[in-house]
């Protein structure tokens, strides 16, 4: 079957097309769902062309291993709440890392056995050639393959173990920050020795001991590096580790010699690494601060707030907003924990009918992942034309009447432009401060996930609607609904 080469590679570049394509669709919110169907259609693809290669083996085990991991992924994907996606994610894409890795060691193993290193091990040993697959040894790396494996199972296993620990975060089983002194040159010397390590074996001075060596300094400094960070920083690192990932999977691609694994690894990595960019730039954050620093983390005595709190009832605030001109409502992560974004859309559904001129404002770091709160306002039905980014938004909040924050808290505090103190400092936030009157909806008197006060919440024409969001939201439609009895 002469042929079969041909149509194995014929169905990776169609499957790399889907991929591409896919992800040109997801750049927008109309187009996003229909842009996750195809990637899914080009991986479908990709999974079952790689059945049919003719060195394939252990076709059983790899049939039940897609079985438990679609289960699992279907049965958690319906079950997720929307406010836990972000770990969910984080998760998922430490898994890609680690399969990766995972890639990386048998190909390493594989080198060490064919070098006959590990005849000497006792027969017992699930290490003995024997235990391996039949059908001969696979051919020798060469310099560069074996290069760019080891790179891949670095960079794979560093986002694994990363992604666990932002996972660990997310999910509230870890403090925000772990920090101790000398922690960046700790964590400078475990990725120099990880380096030294991978050289080592990528030179062709391969063994089993130096193997687990390289992946136990590669686990622990993704480990370390992610410990420090703050919530407030995580999306820039849900972002990091998913290129990182990409990188990975397209190095190992290289050395297996799969076509679409380069191209799809390559197409994630480049998106995750500008995605990762562009993350920092508004949190205000260096790429090198977001490796290596621990970011978040005060320069100094926090600036003094004056001032108290003032509490609104929902029916005056709700009359307030009725009898407006503009409105713009800002959501962040708190709306999310409400599940509040059907209400909201509701609520400005009614303040629209009497007139009022709404608009939806995203930070592009507001809730715990890049696009967090898009997807919120996407799944209630908010019109795309409705929502702006902060650099379209920010000018217009001069003009405008009330502005409802249902949630945010770091993306609209003043003092990161004010106090050079502040772990936000230097950050762009919506300045929702500029509007002639802002109403937040809040739970409670407690700080953001930054653990941070805000000034916003002591401004003089700041009004604090206290309750859950949906509740809060819930008393803002019927009081608008009595003012149209």
């Amino acid at each position: 079957m002469a042929w079969l080469p041909v149509l194995i590679k014929s169905c990776y570049f169609l499957a790399a097309l889907l991929f591409i394509l896919g992800l040109k669709r997801m750049s927008s919110p109309r187009t996003a769902r229909g842009g996750i169907v195809w990637a899914g259609y080009g991986m479908l693809l990709a999974v079952l062309a790689t059945f049919f290669l003719p060195d394939m083996h252990n076709r059983g085990l790899i049939i039940a291993a897609v079985l438990i991991g679609v289960s699992a992924a279907w049965w958690s994907g319906k079950r997720v709440a929307m406010t836990a996606m972000p770990q969910m994610v984080a998760l998922y894409n430490g898994m890609g890392g680690g399969a990766a890795a995972a890639i990386g060691a048998v190909e390493l193993i594989g080198y060490v056995r064919e070098l006959g290193l590990l005849h000497a091990l006792p027969d017992t040993s699930p290490l003995r050639p024997e235990a391996w697959a039949v059908n001969g040894l696979p051919p020798t790396l060469t310099p560069v393959e074996l290069a760019l494996g080891v790179l891949g199972a670095l960079i794979g296993a560093v986002s694994f173990s990363g992604s666990l620990i932002a996972f660990a975060k997310l999910q509230g089983w870890l403090d925000k920050r772990f920090v101790f002194a000398g922690q960046r040159a700790v964590n400078l010397l475990l990725l120099a020795a990880a380096v030294v390590v991978g050289i080592m074996l990528a030179s062709g001075h391969a063994s089993v001991p130096l193997i687990v060596a390289f992946f136990a300094l590669a686990l622990l400094f993704g480990l370390l590096m992610t410990l420090p960070i703050g919530g407030a920083d995580m999306p820039v690192v849900i972002s990091l580790y998913n290129a990182f990932t990409g990188l990975a999977v397209a190095f190992e691609g290289f050395v297996l010699g799969n076509e679409a694994m380069i191209i799809a690894g390559m197409v994630v990595g480049a998106a995750g690494t500008l995605l990762t960019q562009l993350m920092a730039k508004a949190m205000n954050r260096s790429i090198g601060n977001v490796l290596f620093g621990s970011f978040g983390a005060a320069a100094g005595e926090a600036q003094a707030i004056e001032g108290a709190q003032k509490p609104i009832d929902a029916s005056d605030a709700a009359v307030m907003m009725a009898y407006a001109e503009r409105v713009v409502i800002v959501p962040g992560y708190g709306l999310a924990v409400a599940q509040a974004q059907h209400k909201v859309w509701e609520f400005a559904q009614l303040l629209i009918k009497r007139g009022v001129k709404v608009k939806f404002a995203i930070h592009p770091v507001a809730g715990r992942m890049p696009g967090h709160m898009n997807v919120l306002l996407a799944e209630a039905g908010v019109p795309y034309d409705l929502i702006a980014d902060m650099d379209d938004i920010n000018p217009e909040f001069p003009s405008t009447d009330v502005a409802l924050v249902i949630g945010a808290n770091d993306v609209v505090n003043p003092l990161a432009k004010t106090d050079p103190a502040s772990p936000i400092y230097g950050m762009p936030i919506l300045d929702v401060g500029n509007a002639k009157h802002v109403i937040v909806i809040k739970r409670g008197r407690g700080t953001g996930f930054a653990g941070i006060e805000n000034a916003l919440f002591y401004a003089d024409n700041t009004r604090m609607l206290y309750g859950d969001g949906q509740a809060a939201v819930g008393e803002l439609v019927t009081a608008v609904k009595d003012i149209d009895a």
